[in-house]
C-alpha cells in the first residue's frame, strides 16, 4: 500500500467489509479496500481496509463500535 495509509481492519467476509466501508464512508473518511481473495477458491484471502494516516484514530473507534467493543 500507498506510503500515508495505514490498515484499520481485516476480515475474510466480504460483508463484514462492505459494512465497514459503509460506516466509514458515511462519517466521511476516504478509505481504499484491498480484496486479497483467491479467484479461484473463494475461502481463502482477506479484505484490508486502509484509511489515510491522519484519519486513523476516529477510524478505529468507529470500527469498535461496530464491532460492538
Amino acid at each position: 500500500m500507498e506510503k500515508g495509509w495505514e490498515m484499520i481492519f481485516m476480515t475474510t467476509h466480504e460483508y463484514k467489509a462492505e459494512m465497514a466501508k459503509d460506516l466509514l464512508e458515511s462519517a466521511g473518511i476516504k478509505i481504499v479496500v484491498l480484496n486479497q481473495h483467491d479467484s479461484a477458491y473463494q475461502n481463502f484471502g482477506e479484505y484490508k481496509i486502509y484509511v489515510a494516516e491522519e484519519n486513523r484514530d476516529e477510524a478505529i473507534n468507529l470500527i469498535k463500535e461496530l464491532k460492538g467493543e
